[in-house]
């Protein structure tokens, strides 16, 4: 514990900001060492997508069998939340997603980038990645069941804002990702208890989906709204999930910072305990054996 401590004081002098302008030869030598995390980002969110679909078509598609059982919205969205929230488990306790650290949301990456734990070029690549995977999860599931995902009641599970209106939508995106980044940064740099952030994430992303959809279809990430929008073509109030869910995590961001300080931030994998590489500026000894200096790359 006193290693843990030490390694996690000298990560206070580490800017919070690290690299801000990535060069292109930044990412491109980014790209190079790092891109297998880049590609897993990619396919994670990808699957995540074809389960939302394959989800929704199941649950809400007329044709159902499950559809025609449950008549009441609320069981539907309730096993769509542990749907969800099972297949967010799946994703971070993969393989893959202890590589990774299975952020699969830009507005995950850019909250760690804040906080000083991502590198500007991984945090590009992260976003870049992301965007694309959901992009691909959609395509797979247009190309596989393309009459049931397109039906209205499906529309490729798209997350729109419910009757309460936009502002409603955005204020509850804002919250429920405020939220879940105050619950991964208190598990996350928790050494007692980061085994479990993935149980805790899953736990939320069931609650907001069964609680919260309603008011603005639960998004939480822009690429995920994003890829569902390029399938239902539902640009409209695309502005409400790319500004509500970083405002959200980096109000928390900044709440933790202020009441716990930058030192208390270890690392931006969700999961720690495991064998794989780490490429963050990681302060857990499980990762590393020392901090990285500012702008260094760990291969």
């Amino acid at each position: 514990m006193t290693t843990l401590n030490s390694r996690a004081e000298a990560s206070a002098s580490v800017s919070p900001l690290p690299g801000a302008n990535p060069s292109r030869s930044g990412l491109a030598a980014a790209l190079r060492r790092h891109w297998p995390e880049y590609a897993i980002e990619a396919a994670l969110l990808g699957a995540f997508m074809v389960s939302a679909c394959v989800f929704s078509v199941v649950l809400e598609h007329p044709g159902s069998p499950v559809r025609q059982s449950i008549a009441d919205g609320f069981a539907r969205r309730a096993l769509m939340g542990l749907a969800m929230g099972a297949t967010a488990i799946a994703i971070i306790y993969s393989p893959w997603g202890r590589r990774s650290g299975a952020h699969i949301n830009p507005a995950t990456t850019l909250t760690f980038f804040r906080l000083g734990r991502v590198e500007g070029a991984d945090a590009v690549l992260y976003a870049a990645a992301q965007f694309v995977g959901a992009l691909a999860g959609i395509g797979l599931m247009a190309w596989l069941l393309p009459a049931a995902v397109r039906h209205p009641a499906v529309n490729f599970a798209a997350t729109l804002p419910g009757p309460a209106g936009a502002g409603a939508a955005f204020a509850a995106e804002v919250a429920i990702t405020f939220v879940l980044i105050t619950v991964v940064l208190a598990m996350t740099n928790a050494p007692r208890w980061n085994r479990l952030t993935g149980l805790a994430v899953g736990a939320c992303v069931a609650l907001f989906i069964t609680f919260e959809a309603p008011l603005s279809g639960m998004s939480m990430n822009p690429a995920r709204t994003f890829g569902s929008a390029s399938g239902a073509m539902r640009w409209d109030h695309l502005w409400i999930y790319f500004t509500a869910p970083p405002l959200g995590m980096l109000l928390a961001a900044e709440a933790r910072l202020r009441t716990r300080g930058l030192h208390s931030i270890l690392c931006a994998k969700l999961h720690h305990e495991n064998d794989q590489r780490c490429i963050f500026r990681c302060g857990y000894p499980v990762c590393a054996p020392a901090l990285p200096a500012k702008g260094a790359h760990r291969g």
